[in-house]
């Protein structure tokens, strides 16, 4: 399996601000940012407050076999003032198809510390891609600092990322083989 970047787009990763590595076991892949932050408060613009990345990703599957995503992780950095929010969303959808799976995860300050999520899709939920047909596997994701009831002086942000500073998702794949054609 292969994994090409077919396009990124959004606020937060900017054209050469995110990569894709496959694990040697085509188990699973990491995308790797490294400008995906949202704030709020301290005098920050507004449009600070909301960042989002939409992630085009081809992946090429040996013949005979398909992929869905069954479970990813995200892991970033929280600095929320008492009172203040913030929100990581994702969803994730294969180009040309309806279904769309979503979560949401939430964050109340005060908060100041690393934190991890992972979105878990069960077998009966799964999503797989088409068989026979290549299609881009999208991957949209949200992050949003608020204010809430916290004091508007001080700033709040969230960020994707880890402590070395690249933020690392992790994606996971279920596969399965594709009907033999006769």
């Amino acid at each position: 399996m292969t994994v090409d970047v077919a396009s990124v787009n959004g606020s937060g990763c900017r054209p050469g601000s995110a990569a894709v590595a496959v694990a040697p076991d085509n188990s699973a892949f990491t995308v790797t940012y490294s400008e995906y932050l949202a704030s709020a408060g301290g005098g920050v613009a507004a449009t600070e407050g909301r960042k989002n990345c939409l992630l085009s990703l081809l992946v090429h599957v040996p013949q005979g076999y398909t992929y869905a995503v069954s479970h990813v992780d995200y892991r970033g950095y929280a600095d929320l003032q008492p009172g203040a929010v913030g929100t990581q969303k994702a969803s994730y959808y294969f180009q040309g198809m309806s279904q769309t799976a979503n979560r949401t995860h939430q964050f109340h300050g005060a908060v100041n510390d690393n934190w991890q999520v992972t979105d878990t899709t069960g077998i009966e939920a799964l999503v797989f891609a088409p068989c026979g047909e290549q299609r881009n596997f999208n991957i949209n994701t949200e992050l949003r600092a608020e204010v809430g009831t916290s004091d508007k002086n001080k700033t709040s942000y969230m960020t994707v990322d880890s402590t070395d500073g690249s933020i690392n998702s992790v994606y996971h794949f279920s596969w399965k083989q594709c009907p033999v054609r006769r």
